[in-house]
């Protein structure tokens, strides 16, 4: 993405990781896109908060230049990871054969004739350890499938005793058609409430 007709700069936008109490660092590439030899200034609006190096120097033709961008330890986060600090970077066409150690502060003055731009970044915080997803655990630290397949299992118990005491009941009665029946249908009540609690309790 071309960000001006002297300088292409990449990225356009500066992303910090973000942590707390830790200083953070990042880096554009400045490139040259002219013949010519090409100077470039960077500043910021929050100066005690940057480190910038290099912060001035000069392109040459096709070159490229690299530009460490740190920012100092923070005590405190931001406001939903928000930032309102802002970089801009300077850039001027110089005579042929200039060396950073010739740049003056005057030469990045808007004077009329001269080819000069700017571009500005934004900041932008990423969390630098995002948290990772991870399976969920029980109380006592046994993956939540286990314990769907124990429950699975117990059910599987309570319903073949449910068929067999129905088995058992529809005997008797065949058998008895007074008293007994009232009887076995209290003992079948009692074991189910039994098989359920317990798959209650383990589930």
């Amino acid at each position: 993405m071309s960000t001006g007709d002297l300088l292409n700069i990449q990225p356009t936008e500066l992303k910090f990781p973000f942590e707390l109490r830790k200083q953070s660092s990042c880096s554009m590439r400045l490139t040259n896109k002219t013949e010519h030899y090409v100077a470039f200034k960077v500043k910021t609006t929050n100066p005690k908060k940057y480190c910038v190096r290099p912060n001035t120097g000069v392109v040459l033709p096709g070159a490229t230049c690299d530009v460490t961008v740190t920012m100092q330890a923070q005590k405190e986060a931001p406001l939903d990871m928000q930032c309102k600090d802002k970089f801009l970077v300077q850039s001027v066409v110089l005579p042929d054969g200039t060396s950073t150690k010739d740049l003056a502060p005057e030469a990045f003055n808007k004077d009329e004739g001269k080819v000069a731009e700017e571009f500005k970044l934004r900041v932008v915080y990423i969390p630098a350890n995002p948290p990772s997803p991870v399976p969920e655990e029980s109380e006592e630290g046994s993956p939540t499938h286990e314990i769907g397949n124990q429950s699975a299992l117990l059910a599987s118990a309570v319903a073949q005793s449910l068929e067999e005491s129905k088995d058992m009941l529809k005997r008797e009665i065949s058998r008895k058609r007074s008293g007994g029946v009232s009887i076995l249908f209290v003992v079948l009540i009692g074991i189910l409430g039994v098989l359920i609690g317990y798959l209650l309790k383990r589930a």
